[in-house]
């Protein structure tokens, strides 16, 4: 909402004239502000490209411009129903607007010159929308940090929309502020800029100084008409919305999408309801490293006027910074899937680099909230696709709405693993929304995929956010980015579902996955914390095994506890039988007439002496275990599986690379070593446990 555009903006005070869109200004020497001149002596009369071809949209009765201040469709409807000619000549306008253009690009083409004028198309494309007004806009921002989707002419021309828009009548603008706040300008403040900094769509900001604190402050201001034109544009969208499923028989139902997207534009437009948002978005997120959150003056804003604490800084985009891409990716993570609450309209107009170097946040109007069940149901799916249990991915898909309950899920998950396989096979560190929406669309055809309206603005949050960071590097992935934290939450939220879902991850038919903790434990060791963005180097194996001690001894980490302890008693039991059985071999084998080995090691237990050695590297900080030593397979015959348990005890005997544990447990907090003092006993109760009652069953059997 605040941005600070190229070139810088004028002096806040002058003592000059300026001339400015519809009006002159002079300086008040008595007040120290700078007013307009009586609209008597206005000597300029520039319009607005959105106000000349488009001010007759405005031409509503005061009663009607009242009941639009939220969206309703049916009162939409029922004004315009009332105005058949401003519905018809709205129409003309689009159709003619846009089909000269598609016209051109057409004849671009056929004349083999599509290369020579695709800059001139690229500019009247923008030109076009600045007349077309703000809903046109704001789907034009949608798109416009996409610079893997967008060819980079078209892309230029279309980031002019995010904050520098032709700006209304500062007189039209100033008058505006003194009836929404019901006092004399030069009350209010003690100077403001001649001319607003920075125009977007929906309104348009001027620097101030309040005269009661001396604070400088943003005030924005909403157009004139706003809320009349998007009304009707959304009606007519919502049309051909309905029009395109019912031709297209598509699944989504497109009228709810738009009705989503026209809900939050009208909260948009109410900046009580923007200035509340951004009270809550700095309790919630203010207080992370390097992001700024601006304040919000509640008793100089109303619906139409809104003043917060004025922020300096550089578009995000235009600045090489993946420290702070990184800080956004955070505090994403944080909006989606920690409250909920995130900001639903991130473009670069919205996100600046501060001059101090952190991350600011700005505008907002446009909000989304993502329910606890849909958050754990994403966590899942993302749980799911990177680990390629295709079958519970298709069940998460109906968790969130996406797929109806009556589909063949045989039939999805073997579509799913299609679509799929190649893009994760990359590694999580490189999945991307391009990789994952290869040929997704042919899937949600034919099994009736559906987008629910909630998850068009999550979907939108996330490709801008990714848009961002590959401009600032052509490989950045933001799902590998969050997946880290992901993971992280995974393994320590207490969330009944999310525990569940943890459970069902690592036990696979009753078979621990130790490679999947593995991979777990690994990416979140990626997470940087809010308090120290460090990266973990690989070969930095104390810090390694520091920080899953770290984890793993805290509260948040007492689930992952337990199962560890469960699985070392399990490894400990099976280790304690092969070296009775490898003893008793051993001190039969020179005995005449000794019988054949008989082994009473089952297949379960060699897989439990397995995941004890992986444990014991993995608290080495090792990365994997010896190649001699892999994954056993069930069906192993008796001759292989004895010389199986034998490399194993060998593995166990030669491990040394335990002893950095050792270096790290002095480095740790005192609560955490006194945790860690407890475990042993923890452990012994558990394995002395298992070792019964595998006696006692044994003795039955």
């Amino acid at each position: 909402m605040i941005l600070t555009p190229a070139p810088l903006p004028p002096p806040l005070f002058s003592t000059t004239r300026h001339r400015v869109r519809q009006t002159t200004v002079y300086f008040n020497r008595k007040t120290n502000l700078l007013l307009p001149r009586t609209a008597a002596s206005v000597v300029v009369r520039d319009v607005d490209a959105f106000t000349e071809s488009s001010g007759y949209l405005f031409e509503l009765s005061s009663s009607e411009a009242e009941s639009l201040t939220d969206y309703n469709i049916s009162k939409i409807a029922s004004i315009y129903r009332k105005k058949p000619l401003i519905v018809l000549r709205r129409l003309l306008q689009i159709g003619n607007t846009l089909g000269k253009w598609l016209a051109f690009r057409y004849l671009d083409s056929i004349l083999e010159r599509s290369d020579l004028m695709f800059e001139v198309r690229a500019s009247q494309l923008r030109q076009i929308l600045v007349k077309l007004g703000p809903a046109y806009i704001k789907i034009a921002q949608a798109i416009s940090s996409r610079p893997d989707l967008i060819p980079p002419s078209y892309l230029n021309e279309l980031s002019l929309l995010q904050d520098r828009i032709s700006p209304f009548s500062t007189e039209v603008a100033f008058n505006t502020i003194e009836k929404e706040l019901g006092s004399p300008l030069d009350q209010i403040f003690s100077e403001i800029s001649p001319q607003p900094v920075a125009a977007a769509s929906l309104g348009q900001v001027y620097q101030a100084k309040l005269r009661s604190s001396g604070e400088i402050v943003a005030v924005k201001v909403q157009r004139p008409g706003v809320q009349a034109a998007i009304s009707l544009d959304i009606l007519i969208l919502r049309y051909l919305a309905g029009l395109i499923r019912r031709v297209g028989k598509f699944n989504t139902d497109l009228q709810a999408v738009v009705d989503e997207w026209a809900s939050s534009l009208f909260r948009e437009m109410d900046y009580v309801n923007e200035a509340k948002n951004g009270i809550k978005f700095r309790e919630l997120y203010g207080n992370l490293k390097d992001v700024l959150v601006p304040a919000m003056y509640v008793d100089n804003t109303t619906r139409k006027v809104l003043t917060m604490q004025w922020v300096e800084g550089q578009k995000l985009s235009e600045v090489k910074d993946l420290y702070l891409v990184e800080i956004g990716v955070y505090c994403s993570f944080n909006q989606l899937l920690e409250y909920g609450f995130y900001h639903a309209d991130p473009h670069p107009g919205n996100l600046l680099r501060t001059y101090d170097g952190k991350l600011a946040y700005l505008d907002f109007g446009m909000m989304g909230e993502f329910k606890q069940e849909l958050r754990d149901g994403f966590i899942q799916a993302c749980l799911h696709l990177v680990n390629k249990d295709y079958d519970a991915l298709a069940k998460d898909f109906v968790t969130l709405g996406l797929l109806p309950a009556t589909a063949d899920k045989d039939q999805v998950t073997k579509a799913l693993t299609g679509v799929f396989q190649n893009a994760v096979s990359k590694g999580v560190q490189n999945i991307s929304f391009g990789d994952l929406s290869g040929n997704l669309g042919t899937t949600m055809y034919k099994f009736k995929f559906q987008i629910p309206s909630y998850f068009s603005l999550v979907i939108r949050s996330l490709a801008v956010l990714e848009g961002i960071a590959i401009n600032n590097d052509p490989n950045y992935k933001v799902l590998g980015g969050t997946y880290p934290w992901i993971a992280r939450k995974v393994l320590t939220d207490t969330s009944p579902q999310l525990r569940s879902s943890l459970q069902a991850l690592l036990y696979e038919e009753g078979v621990f996955r130790i490679d999947r903790l593995e991979s777990l434990l690994s990416e979140s060791l990626r997470a940087r914390t809010e308090r120290a963005l460090v990266k973990v180097e690989d070969n930095d194996s104390n810090v390694v095994i520091k920080q899953i001690l770290s984890f793993t001894l805290t509260e948040k980490g007492a689930f992952v506890r337990e199962i560890l302890l469960q699985e070392f008693a399990k490894g400990l039991d099976a280790l304690g039988l092969a070296t009775f059985e490898s003893l008793t071999y051993a001190a039969s084998a020179n005995l005449p007439f000794a019988p054949s080995p008989q082994s009473s090691i089952s297949d379960e237990d060699m897989i439990n002496l397995r995941n004890l050695l992986r444990l014991l590297h993995l608290l080495s900080g090792s990365q994997k275990i010896e190649d001699g030593v892999g994954d056993f397979s069930p069906y192993t015959n008796k001759r292989v599986k004895s010389e199986e348990v034998y490399l194993a005890l060998n593995e166990v005997a030669s491990i040394q690379d335990i002893l950095p544990l050792l270096n790290v447990i002095p480095e740790l907090p005192t609560d955490l070593q006194q945790q860690l003092i407890r475990l042993p006993f923890d452990l012994v109760g558990k394995l002395v446990s298992r070792v019964a009652a595998r006696t006692i069953r044994r003795a039955l059997l």
